[in-house]
């Protein structure tokens, strides 16, 4: 189990706070002035995103170009951390895909492809190449696989970029447990997506509301219910989706209903919980920035993400830990919650090996 040591200079809850937060950042590389280290330096955050193209000023690349580059920047980033680092990416083959072969990075194929395929092997080999590349470039989480069920192809975001394994609950679990069996063999780190299930969505949360109350049903629970079931289940991230019949007010990132009442208790989920991006447009919105945080911490995520992507707000990790402590000080977020989610980001981090020369 990780601890904050006793003899530090600052305050142990900034550095919790800190470890609840992960952020993109641009750069292909970053020294000791660079404002990513010294986020992970002086504010103690918990994680980092790498992103291939930085779409906000229309640049085609952000922190991917080469393995070699890739490797000395995540090596680079650990090293600035005195706490272990999630240093995570979505690679999930196919058209989601950070990685590509145009920069020396192996062939992958998406999920839907080897979902109607069907052949676990075949799934196993994917997967493997794909979790022993994530390891020999120092990224220990890969925000996959996607368990939404395909229940509507012509979804913008799930269907038409092809993935979903299937509209089966039972294919969507069996490819999804091999893929995570084979990042495990690599002590690579997954995240089941998106939560409670976007698979039926008809809009894209990235540029606004997105409501699945007539259209989402609860067989999209199943992929999640069997793998935590199978004790497979590393992190859970949420979907800005709105329901209005499992929380009238709130989308699914938001709610404690779906978070902590479904996922917590009615699927006796007691895992680390990661947000989606809190800058895509389904938030941002229709809340500010203060309730949308406030909202999340208690709705029961433990890491917030904030990806840089569709804005860019070098100072976020800032902003948002004065949030947080504002919210704790005035009552609005209880100190006890805060622990909880630093609990789960320990003993979550205490499945890495880091840095080699430093096993948990």
């Amino acid at each position: 189990m990780l601890v904050v040591s006793s003899d530090t200079t600052r305050d142990d809850l900034d550095v919790k706070i800190g470890q609840m937060l992960m952020v993109g950042f641009r750069g292909l590389e970053v020294q000791d002035d660079h404002p990513i280290v010294q986020d992970i330096r002086e504010r103690q955050i918990g994680g980092v995103i790498l992103f291939d193209r930085d779409p906000s000023i229309h640049r085609p690349i952000r922190n991917i170009q080469s393995p070699e580059q890739v490797k000395r920047l995540t090596t680079s980033l650990q090293q600035s951390a005195s706490l272990p680092l999630l240093i995570a990416i979505d690679q999930e083959g196919g058209k989601v895909n950070r990685l590509k072969e145009q920069f020396g990075f192996p062939p992958t194929v998406s999920a839907q492809y080897l979902g109607e395929l069907n052949q676990l092997e075949v799934t196993a080999k994917y997967a493997n190449i794909i979790a022993i590349t994530l390891a020999e470039l120092g990224i220990n989480l890969n925000f996959a696989p996607v368990v939404d069920l395909n229940i509507n192809p012509d979804n913008p975001i799930i269907g038409k970029f092809e993935r979903s394994f299937s509209a089966d609950p039972e294919i969507v679990t069996t490819h999804a447990l091999e893929w995570i069996k084979a990042h495990h063999k690599q002590r690579v780190l997954c995240a089941l997506k998106h939560f409670p299930g976007q698979g039926s969505a008809r809009q894209d949360s990235h540029f606004g509301c997105v409501d699945v109350t007539a259209v989402w049903s609860d067989q999209e629970l199943i992929p999640y219910w069997k793998i935590i079931q199978a004790g497979q289940c590393d992190l859970i991230m949420t979907a800005h989706i709105f329901h209005a019949q499992l929380d009238p007010q709130l989308p699914a990132t938001l709610s404690k209903s779906i978070i902590t009442g479904i996922l917590r208790e009615q699927l006796r989920y007691d895992g680390l919980v990661v947000s989606d991006d809190l800058q895509m447009q389904a938030i941002t919105s229709y809340y500010s920035f203060e309730t949308a945080i406030q909202a999340a911490i208690a709705a029961g995520v433990d890491l917030l993400v904030f990806g840089n992507m569709l804005v860019y707000e070098e100072d976020i990790a800032g902003r948002a830990i004065a949030v947080i402590k504002k919210l704790v000080r005035d009552g609005s977020i209880d100190r006890t919650r805060i622990e909880q989610s630093y609990q789960r980001i320990c003993h979550l981090k205490g499945h890495l090996s880091w840095n080699d020369r430093n096993p948990l």
